[in-house]
């Protein structure tokens, strides 16, 4: 078994709307059938008991080899504890190759599971060992290693719940929630919209004291101080138990409680000095410690929290006891669980020696032993949910020091008796204000129901009801998809919206380029949603992307598909056939959100039969109302948009609305068809967004195909007197549209440069000429600048050969270089000429007619 090639695919894909890793398993001919390997199923059990392959097979298809991998990959996944139930592993045109897809939720765990899932193959076929519990050990430290922590993702979950997108911003716990103008991004429990300077002003605990007790909030007295000496003065001024804390630190930190004598005090100044050089020294308030969470302006949730202890049994030690409440699965190194091991460090020791008792002390059956002072749930302590038993002033007095620091999402420690009281009534004050509070002690406490603290912090981002998208639309198809998203951003340009498009020319924001190239694929359309300043985005969405990655989101409103016709690009990626190509197209029309719209084209079948697929409603487009798709369609009370008399028509049951083609300069006054095809999808796009009528007649009557709006889109230029249309038509769909498009144009004579993508087929090079050879009287060949893999020569060849029977073609030249090619179908052309010259380098091609037209 070999593997050639690992894909994530991080989107939306053409095997689910699953993340997934994507691999190509080539299996030899022993391997295509288990069955035929002695022993190696048994073995694989033997080595992953678990397993559950056979299973995912469909009964007529034998389980090969990567049928194995790909249960292994999903079982391993599964164990080690992460959320993931599909997979699929599919023979492709090549005898003994398959597609494995897995799905993954974290893409390194994913990368990692197929990675021990070969290792765990190889060694069920060499009767090798296989570590299980190491494998199943490495893949949940990854996992939980590059997962959201509790807090981020309590967010994150609330978010999807209410259909907001996120995307992850780094490995952290960065996370944009929404798409362009009206996304919002928070770093754990910390919003777009936290200050700076409140955040500084909280971790300065001396100024938040002082903002406090400005305010009338109870704080305990206290000061900062800078020595040793200085601490034990401050102790000694306040006359009683003292806390000893650095002036900013955070999670408990060389924080230490109810100090009483010198050497306690000095003892705790060394540890805090080592984290911040400016110490607090303050009243020690005494009762339990509580954490409220307010959110806005509101009190949500409350926690009483417990320092770190262990209950003695008379038989072990405190270090062995600690062992053993660090063995509760609950309890984890970090953030990612709800409970944190309890740390043994010079504070716990210190706390330790107050009570008489070392690491190696035995305390009696049911001792209670503090292991800290401080209830932090960092440090080990655990959290009881006493959110319905706060009093309404405390709750009130928490809500004002949060509002006095200037903090959204804010974490008050409080230290008093109850909370069923009013702070003044029993002595108690608030000794802390936290920003980036974690949540954990809400959502899962150690006793009591957890809070919807998530829920909380995104309904503060976004208002009842709004889930955070702009309009987006994706357009796909094998021809006229640049022209139709070009379109439809035009009309929506004309709707005041900033407009985010993606194309095979570039992405553009409010017609500004700001990246070139190809970047019809995910990773632009990414970037587009991620643009603060887009109000609406549209996508053209290229086969390539969505096989290679996915799609850049998670759904769209409208899905427009212009075609499939004879295809484009089939061959590759074991796409073959044009059926294959409908399904890898599809794909956006599957994704359609349940109130959006798919604009599909009624005359062709492959396009046509995609409604079934839809989630949401289907408006259909043709060039005539009497296509029995666009009749039934129509006579069901659904939208079509078709030609006729002059005039695109918009329909829904027995409502109309007439576009005049005159109005549509995209058209030329009707006369070139598959621009007409073009305007109805884009009709249809905006109509499903709900554009005014006006708006829309003023968009397309505005939009000129020219060589800035709409570059290798039928751009016409005007060259002594003669006729010359620039077009990056390239293959025979597009060359069969161009030649009826030139049909209508009156000429003397005609001629056509072309060459051809060494990446086609033979036969879709050839027919590209034999198109054209009936229909121009002078061919112009020329070498394209890339050939993508053929040798010298071997497209010319091709074009020449399916001109063998040219009806009217009379002359035939090769040349070598496009810009010659150019020069030379321009030197032969007189008044009333039409030349179709079939760019290659868009851009510089077309700079260079316009200068020779100059």
């Amino acid at each position: 078994m070999e593997i050639s090639r690992i894909r994530a695919l991080r989107g939306p894909n053409l095997w689910s709307r699953h993340t997934s890793i994507e691999a190509i398993v080539s299996c030899l001919d022993t391997e295509r059938s288990i069955a035929d390997l002695p022993g190696f199923e048994s073995r694989l059990r033997a080595r992953f008991p678990e397993i559950k392959f056979l299973e995912t097979v469909h009964q007529q298809t034998p389980c090969s080899m990567a049928h194995a991998l790909e249960a292994a990959a999903l079982g391993l996944q599964a164990q080690a504890g992460c959320p993931v139930t599909f997979s699929r592993s599919i023979q492709t045109v090549d005898q003994g190759t398959y597609q494995v897809v897995v799905e993954y939720t974290e893409e390194a765990v994913g990368r990692l599971a197929f990675e021990l899932a070969q290792t765990l193959c190889r060694a069920a076929a060499t009767d090798s060992p296989f570590d299980l519990a190491q494998a199943l050990a490495s893949l949940r430290e990854l996992d939980e290693d590059v997962r959201l922590g509790p807090s981020t993702g309590a967010i994150v979950q609330a978010a999807v719940a209410r259909g907001i997108p996120y995307r992850r911003l780094t490995e952290g716990s960065m996370v944009q929630f929404g798409w362009g103008s009206r996304q919002r991004r928070i770093q754990a429990a910390e919003t777009d919209c936290t200050s700076a300077i409140a955040e500084s002003i909280a971790q300065d605990k001396e100024l938040t004291k002082v903002l406090l007790h400005a305010a009338g909030v109870p704080v305990p007295q206290g000061r900062s101080v800078s020595s040793p000496e200085d601490a034990w003065k401050a102790a000694t001024e306040i006359d009683g138990p003292v806390v000893v804390k650095p002036r900013d630190g955070n999670q408990g930190k060389g924080v230490a409680v109810n100090i009483k004598t010198e050497q306690e005090v000095l003892s705790a100044f060394a540890v805090a000095y080592a984290i911040s050089s400016d110490v607090i020294v303050e009243r020690y308030l005494p009762g339990h410690d509580f954490r409220l969470l307010v959110i806005g302006k509101q009190l949500v949730a409350a926690a009483r929290r417990a320092p770190p202890q262990v209950i003695g049994d008379g038989i072990h030690t405190i270090g062995e006891l600690i062992k053993q409440v660090n063995l509760d699965p609950r309890r984890g190194d970090g953030h990612a669980t709800s409970l944190t091991k309890i740390r043994v460090d010079s504070i716990a020791l210190a706390t330790l020696a107050k009570q008489n008792h070392t690491l190696d002390s035995i305390p009696s059956k049911g001792e209670p032993v503090a292991l800290r002072n401080n209830a932090n749930l960092s440090t080990g302590g655990s959290a009881t949910d006493v959110t319905d038993n706060v009093h309404p002033e405390l709750a009130a007095r928490a809500v004002e020091a949060a509002q006095m620091i200037g903090l959204d999402i804010c974490g008050v420690d409080v230290v008093c008796e109850t909370v069923l009281k009013p702070l003044q009534e029993q002595g108690g004050g608030i000794v802390e204000v936290n920003a980036a509070p974690g949540l954990r002690m809400h959502l899962q406490p150690s006793f009591g129901k957890g809070r919807p603290v998530g829920e909380a912090i995104i309904s503060t981002m976004y208002r009842e009801g709004d889930d955070g998208r702009i309009p987006v639309v994706a357009v796909a198809g094998t021809n006229g998809k640049t022209t139709t998203a070009r379109l439809i951003a035009h009309i929506l340009k004309a709707n005041k919206y900033r407009v985010g498009l993606t194309s095979t020319d570039g992405v553009y924001i409010e017609d500004q380029r700001i990246d070139t190239g190809d970047c019809s694929g995910p990773r632009s359309a990414r970037n587009v949603l991620m643009h603060p300043d887009v109000d609406a985005a549209v996508f053209e969405t290229a086969r390539g992307g969505i096989l290679r990655e996915g799609l850049g989101f998670d759904r769209c409103n409208v899905a427009v598909v212009t075609n499939i016709g004879m295809g484009d690009h089939l061959g590759l990626s074991f796409i073959s056939t044009v059926e294959d190509l409908a399904v890898v197209k599809r794909v956006i029309v599957e994704n359609v959100a349940h109130n959006g719209v798919a604009v599909l084209n009624a005359t062709d079948p492959l396009v046509a039969n995609m409604t079934t697929d839809c989630p949401g409603s289907v408006t259909y487009f043709a060039n005539s109302n009497k296509h029995p798709v666009i009749a039934t369609h129509r006579a069901q009370g659904q939208r079509v948009v078709y030609q006729e008399h002059g005039a695109i028509i918009a329909a829904e049951g027995q409502s109309e609305h007439r576009i005049p083609l005159a109005s549509i300069p995209l058209t030329h006054n009707g006369t070139i068809g598959f621009q007409v095809e073009n305007a109805m999808a884009a009709i249809g796009a905006v109509w499903g967004l709900g554009i005014d009528w006006e708006i829309i007649h003023a968009g397309l009557n505005t939009f000129i195909s020219d060589a800035h709006s709409a570059p290798g889109r039928f751009n016409v230029f005007t060259y002594n007197n003669a006729t010359i249309i620039a077009d990056y038509g390239h293959n025979p769909d597009a060359i069969t549209a161009l030649v009826s498009a030139v049909e209508n144009m009156p000429s003397k004579r005609r001629s056509v440069v072309i060459s051809a993508a060494g990446d086609r087929r033979d036969h879709d090079i050839r027919r590209q000429t034999e198109i054209l050879g009936d229909a121009f009287d002078e061919v112009i060949l020329y070498e394209d600048q890339c050939q993508r893999g053929r040798a010298d020569g071997e497209v010319m060849a091709l074009l020449r050969d399916g001109l063998k029977h040219a009806k009217r073609t009379e002359s035939v030249k090769e040349i070598r270089g496009e810009f010659l090619a150019i020069d030379t179908a321009l030197a032969s052309l007189a008044a009333g000429d039409l030349c179709l010259i079939l760019i290659d380098q868009v851009e510089e091609a077309l700079a260079y007619i316009a200068q020779r037209c100059a």
